[in-house]
């Protein structure tokens, strides 16, 4: 920020920041997919954002409820349907999100167990920058991403390929 700017940036250009959020990515204190509990109908538990996730997200002024659309799987996009399996996905925004243009790629973990599909994003990564840790779910207006009939275990069909993502600060 310079000594004219009274606002800090919009797209921080802090390297010391940049690599201090790259760097606990690599080392793990963001949020991985791993280690979460499940509920008996197949859907994971409750989960907290990491606390370095947090941070990012304060500074960039990112706050739950925040929203945009994704296409949720890079590899199907505008397919319909789109058929998802458990693990994890690589999305994309179709809009901007806080600071993050459209195509920023978001990493997370898909769950198909339950009656309704569950992504969890952990990561953000734009196009021109570094991975940031995040916490953001996907959700239609109504709520879940209702499976389609003859979805089988461990896979889910959706009618659409595009969701809307919220930014959370705790997963439930």
């Amino acid at each position: 920020m310079n000594a004219k700017s009274k606002n800090p940036p919009m797209y921080p250009n802090n390297a010391t920041f940049v690599s201090a959020i790259a760097l606990a990515s690599c080392l793990g204190l963001g949020c991985t997919g791993s280690g979460v509990s499940m509920r008996p109908d197949g859907s994971p538990g409750p989960q907290k954002c990491p606390d370095k996730a947090l941070e990012a997200m304060r500074y960039l002024q990112l706050r739950p409820g925040d929203s945009s659309t994704a296409e949720i799987d890079a590899n199907q996009s505008g397919q319909s349907p789109v058929s998802l399996n458990d693990g994890p996905v690589e999305s994309y925004l179709t809009e901007d999100l806080g600071p993050f243009p459209p195509v920023t790629r978001l990493y997370g973990q898909i769950w198909t167990g339950g009656p309704n599909v569950v992504i969890r994003y952990y990561e953000a990564r734009p196009p021109d920058g570094e991975t940031v840790p995040i916490c953001a779910v996907a959700r239609l207006g109504r709520g879940g991403l209702l499976k389609k009939p003859g979805s089988r275990p461990g896979n889910a069909l959706l009618e659409f390929s595009r969701t809307g993502v919220y930014i959370v600060d705790e997963f439930r």
